[in-house]
């Protein structure tokens, strides 16, 4: 099942290795989804608010390991293009163990302090409770969500990015059949919608973790593997550490985002709640696509086949904004039925809002398209600290506008819808500058170099 990113048509390629991960995290939005539209059919308007601020804390706490995992697979990837087979085993015990250290931490420091953490982001009073229920459940997955997020990012950078899809499907269609069981069946509330999404996590991130060590021997490490040096470490920090601060300043900043949304109150989150659901589902797509280019380019970086990753820039910029163009116009068009799949039309107000999010953020998707290259891009050739900068530049963007144009009557909430595109495209007229002026010129003097070699 795995592919070599170092041979073949490149476009094709690149496209047989996305969809599964495409495919993947569609999936993987399910697990939210479904806590959304069960809650928000069953359990009313302050139960979807609660599961919907949730959300964005989730995505936050999460993306700390999301980004741990995303940066040891680069590294996984280069060493595997490279041919350093004994290498990429030993990352992968350094950067397992490493991981899992954290992922135990921070499980413990969010039970701790969860009760503050719901206090500081303004929730209504009426939302805590319910927001504290479903999130003491949902954290007690962390461990799990590490163990998927860290073995799939694995068999990705050996070209595996079938078998994730697999584990993935299987997980989410449990996790719809018991939300509906436990919250619609059993009347458990939203802490049954949780539990369904934990007892979910649990299949996938065990049996993907069983499957590895059982099926891939190329991934299969041994006594000889597991020792710490300081290269490696560093290896592994370098790449993972910055990537990790990416993910999390993006997530950070949509949080505090969303501490501006919760001060409009229940019917705004609400309508948040669920076009932000869809918004992500939208974007995924370019989301997993990015991903996909980045292991592409870091397995030819590992290969020093610089001719194939010049390709797969042109190739995947074509790709990613003809399917932005494509998205952006479905979304602006079907935004009110879209809504109305998770809240019932009677509630104007709340699909009022739900629909102007969409219509705003979703028409400008060519944005986050090229952000998501150039994000991909940096990691693959050891900048990801240029990744992290496009990041500050678009969350910052981000938060500052929301709190300047919100408060100010003729604005409200179009102000924070607003300042999302803006965001997006800052960040990518300062990455394009960038690449045109330093990075290109970095690639060219590697193909330079190895064409003297040979």
């Amino acid at each position: 099942m795995e592919r070599d990113l170092t041979k073949g048509n490149i476009t094709k390629t690149m496209l047989l290795f996305a969809v599964p991960m495409i495919l993947g995290d569609m999936l993987q939005q399910f697990y939210n989804v479904a806590d959304t539209w069960v809650v928000g059919q069953f359990l009313g308007a302050d139960a979807l608010a609660a599961v919907g601020s949730s959300y964005t804390l989730m995505t936050f706490l999460t993306s700390v390991l999301l980004g741990l995992c995303m940066g040891s697979g680069t590294v996984c990837s280069i060493f595997y293009g490279a041919g350093e087979k004994e290498k990429m085993k030993q990352g992968i015990f350094v950067s397992f163990v490493l991981i899992a250290v954290v992922a135990v931490v921070m499980n413990v420091l969010v039970m701790v302090l969860l009760d503050q953490i719901i206090l500081w982001l303004d929730v209504p009073i009426e939302v805590q409770g319910l927001m504290a229920e479903y999130l003491r459940i949902i954290f007690l997955g962390i461990f799990f969500q590490f163990l998927y997020n860290y073995f799939a990012f694995l068999l990705r950078a050996i070209g595996n990015s079938v078998v994730p899809l697999v584990f993935l499907a299987i997980s989410a269609v449990m996790n719809v059949v018991l939300d509906l069981v436990f919250v619609a069946v059993f009347h458990w509330g939203v802490g049954g919608a949780a539990f369904a999404t934990s007892l979910s996590q649990a299949v996938s991130g065990v049996g993907l973790m069983l499957f590895t060590f059982w099926r891939e021997k190329e991934l299969r490490i041994s006594r000889k593997h597991m020792f710490f040096t300081k290269e490696m470490i560093r290896e592994i920090a370098q790449n993972s550490i910055l990537t990790c601060l990416q993910q999390s300043v993006m997530n950070f900043g949509i949080l505090l985002v969303q501490g501006v949304i919760n001060g409009f109150g229940a019917v705004v989150m609400a309508g948040y709640a669920v076009a932000v659901k869809i918004d992500s589902f939208a974007y995924m797509p370019l989301q997993d696509f990015g991903n996909a280019f980045s292991i592409f380019i870091a397995q030819n970086y590992g290969a020093k086949k610089l001719d194939r990753i010049q390709g797969g820039i042109h190739s995947a910029a074509k790709v990613a904004m003809l399917f932005a163009v494509v998205i952006s116009v479905a979304i602006f068009l079907l935004a009110r039925p879209l809504v109305q799949l998770f809240i019932d039309p009677g509630e104007m107000d709340i699909v009022a809002v739900g629909v102007q999010y969409l219509r705003v953020e979703g028409s400008f998707y060519v944005g986050i398209g090229c952000l998501f290259l150039l994000y991909g891009f940096y990691r693959a050739v050891k900048q990801p600290g240029m990744s992290l900068v496009l990041t500050i530049i678009s969350l910052g963007t981000r938060v500052v506008l929301a709190h300047v144009l919100s408060p100010m009557p003729q604005f409200g909430t179009l102000g924070i819808w607003a300042a999302i595109p803006i965001g997006w495209f800052l960040a990518d007229a300062v990455g394009l500058v960038y690449y045109f002026r330093r990075a290109r010129g970095y690639l060219t003097q590697l193909m330079e170099k190895k064409g003297s070699e040979i």
